[in-house]
C-alpha cells in the first residue's frame, strides 16, 4: 500500500507537499490561535511537518495518516528531530474512511480531498472526528482566473474547468454545506515555486544517482517539460489555500 512512485521521487527532499512555506505553515497556526494540548488529526498527513512544527511551536498533539511509506517514514523521524515524537503519532494507512478513537478539536486534510470523494465528502468525513465547536481545515486549490479553454485547464493538471471553483464561489461554497468561513491562508506564486521548482533538482539529483531506473524515462520527460508548462499554466491560472471551517 504505497502512493504512485513518480511523486515519492520528485517531492522526496519536500517536507510540505503542497504550496506552502515554513513561514505559511507557521501563519496559518497562529490564525487558528492554537493553544497548548489543542488535539489535531491530519488525513494526508505527508512528511508531518504541520503536525511536528505545531507540537514544536503551540504544544499542539496529534495524529496524522499517510498513504506514502517514505512520508510517513519521514514524518516519524520529523518528530524525533524536533523533539515532539511523545506528542504527535503517524500511521501508514489509507485516511478513506478514517475516523479518530478520540474527537479533535481540529480536523485537517490539506491537498488530498480526494480522501472523501471531494471537498464536500471530506468535509463530512472530519466532521465524524471533531469536537462540538472544533474547526474543520481544508487545503484545496481554487482558479486565480478562469482558463480559457479546457486544454488550458488540463495544462494545470486538472481533469477539467469546473475541477476547481473561483476563490468566491468556493468560499460560498462552504456556506452551502453549512460551515462559516473563519481563517484562511493562500499560497502565492512564490509559495508555489517552492513547491514546484523544488522538485526540478530533485529529479535531476535522482536521475544522476540512478540512470538506469526502470523510471528514468519517466522523470526525464517530466523533468524536460515541466518548468515551461508550470510558467505557463499552473503559475499563473491555479491558487491554493487553507480554509478553516466552523459548522453553523
Amino acid at each position: 500500500m504505497d502512493i504512485p512512485r513518480i511523486f515519492t521521487i520528485t517531492e522526496s527532499a519536500h517536507r510540505i507537499h503542497n504550496p506552502f512555506t515554513p513561514e505559511k505553515l507557521a501563519t496559518l497556526g497562529a490564525a487558528l490561535r492554537l493553544e497548548p494540548g489543542t488535539r489535531v488529526l491530519d488525513l494526508g498527513s505527508g512528511s508531518g511537518e504541520m503536525l511536528c512544527t505545531w507540537a514544536r511551536d503551540f504544544g499542539i498533539t496529534g495524529v496524522g495518516i499517510d498513504l506514502s511509506l517514505l512520508f510517513n517514514a519521514q514524518a516519524k523521524q520529523r518528530a524525533l528531530e524536533l523533539g515532539v515524537a511523545d506528542g504527535v503519532r503517524f500511521i501508514h494507512g489509507d485516511a478513506v474512511g478514517y475516523v479518530a478513537d478520540e474527537k479533535v478539536d481540529v480536523g485537517a486534510c490539506l491537498g488530498a480531498t480526494w480522501i472523501g470523494g471531494g471537498v464536500a465528502g471530506t468535509i463530512g468525513l472530519l466532521a465524524k472526528s471533531l469536537l462540538p465547536g472544533g474547526i474543520i481545515l481544508i487545503g484545496e486549490p481554487y482558479w486565480r482566473r478562469l482558463p480559457p479553454t479546457e486544454e488550458v485547464a488540463r495544462e494545470c493538471e486538472a481533469g477539467s474547468i469546473s475541477d476547481f471553483l473561483l476563490l468566491p464561489e468556493l468560499l460560498t461554497s462552504f456556506g452551502a454545506l453549512g460551515f462559516d468561513v473563519v481563517e484562511m491562508v493562500l499560497a502565492d506564486q512564490d509559495s508555489w515555486d517552492r513547491y514546484e521548482a523544488a522538485q526540478w533538482l530533485t529529479m535531476r539529483r535522482w536521475l544522476e544517482a540512478n540512470p538506469d531506473d526502470e523510471y528514468s524515462k519517466e522523470v526525464r520527460e517530466k523533468l524536460t517539460r515541466e518548468p515551461a508548462r508550470y510558467a505557463a499554466y499552473t503559475r499563473e491560472y491555479l491558487g491554493w489555500g487553507a480554509f478553516a471551517l466552523m459548522a453553523r
